[in-house]
This record gives C-alpha cells, structure tokens and sequence, in this order.
C-alpha cells in the first residue's frame, strides 16, 4: 500500500474527503517526526512504539574495495510492533 492508497482508505473509512484525509496523515506523521526531533517516544496501544535509538560508533569494510573505514555514531528512529499488529501480520 503506497501513501495514496492510504489515504482513500483513511477517507473511505473516516466517510471525509481525500483532502481531509491527507491532511490528517500529515498531521499524524508531522507529530510523531516532532516527538523523535524532541527524543520523545511516540506509543500507539496495539500498533506499536516509535522511538530514537543511539547506534555506536564502528569500523565497517567497502565492499568494493575491500578498505575499512569508520562509521560515526548516529541517532536513528526505530519502530517496535505492537502485540495487536504482530498477531495480525501471522
């Protein structure tokens, strides 16, 4: 399912416009990209929890040439199932 399809399925089940549809996935997306920015953790009961996450420093190789280099630490956003969504994907 791609964004669009998304959104005529969010329209058709809410019975509101595909524009208000779209605006209301963007607010949704808009709010949890605020909470990570900020390092909250964003919990939706039964779908699952967004949450930032540290990864450490380490020393990768270049597939090409075989040459390793050094991969800095980041943050990265990390999503975890919850029980509701991991029972319905079986």
């Amino acid at each position: 399912m791609n964004r669009q399809e998304l959104v005529d399925k969010i329209a058709a089940d809410a019975g509101i416009t595909k524009k208000a549809a779209n605006l209301a996935l963007n607010a949704v997306i808009d709010g949890i990209t605020l909470a990570l920015e900020k390092g909250d953790k964003v919990s939706l009961v039964g779908f699952g929890t967004f949450k930032v996450a540290k990864r450490n420093a380490r020393v990768g190789v270049n597939p090409r040439t075989k040459e390793k280099i050094n991969i800095a630490a980041r943050q990265v956003p990390v999503f975890k199932a919850g029980k509701k969504l991991k029972d319905a994907v079986k």
